[in-house]
């Protein structure tokens, strides 16, 4: 059995500005790198070192995972957020009510299904392909929540609440199934 830690970037301009992010990207905060330094002592203090380490191409997810660890990592395309088409820099209150189905298709962005599909087909290869047994993914709100709708059947842990910045999905993965186990919000001081 493997262990994966998928975790949210910490909070970003656009996250403040509550602006739509997707494949766009924005710096982290003060307070993102603070978020990023709590999930770094979380991981520290329980003693969680990794055998392998992923992010989305994106910077704010880079960013955080060079906080969080120094090791080497890879940058993984699979792992980047929903793309929003036109929408993404614009304001969050144009997104449609949720769920978003096929909403950013028309504007050149992604279908929540496709989303869902490439999120946990990247995730499951490189789970399958890592030696290791403990994996740290960095990516994005939209993707962790996708990837969680997509293994709700074999988990007993859920939150309804939007996930929040370096928010840490622990998940367990055996024989090319996932299971949520832990979510795991590292408080900042």
């Amino acid at each position: 059995m493997k262990t994966l830690y998928l975790m949210r970037h910490g909070q970003t301009a656009f996250n403040q500005q509550k602006l739509i992010q997707g494949w766009c990207d924005s710096p982290l905060t003060a307070l993102g790198i603070q978020q990023a330094m709590a999930a770094k002592t979380y991981f520290s203090e329980q003693g969680i070192q990794f055998d392998a380490a992923f992010s989305s191409t994106s910077e704010r997810a880079s960013d955080t995972l060079e906080i969080i660890t120094s090791q080497a990592y890879q940058r993984v395309k699979a792992l980047k957020e929903w793309h929003f088409g036109k929408y993404e820099g614009a304001s969050e209150e144009l997104n449609p009510p949720l769920p978003y189905g096929d909403f950013f298709v028309y504007s050149g962005g992604e279908g929540e299904q496709e989303f869902r599909e490439r999120i946990n087909n990247g995730i499951s290869q490189l789970m399958a392909a890592v030696a290791g047994s403990t994996v740290l993914m960095v990516s994005h709100g939209g993707a962790c929540r996708q990837f969680m709708r997509k293994w709700a059947h074999t988990s007993q842990v859920d939150q309804k609440e939007k996930l929040k910045n370096c928010c840490i999905l622990k998940f367990y993965y055996e024989k090319g199934t996932f299971e949520l186990v832990d979510i795991i919000n590292p408080v900042v001081h």
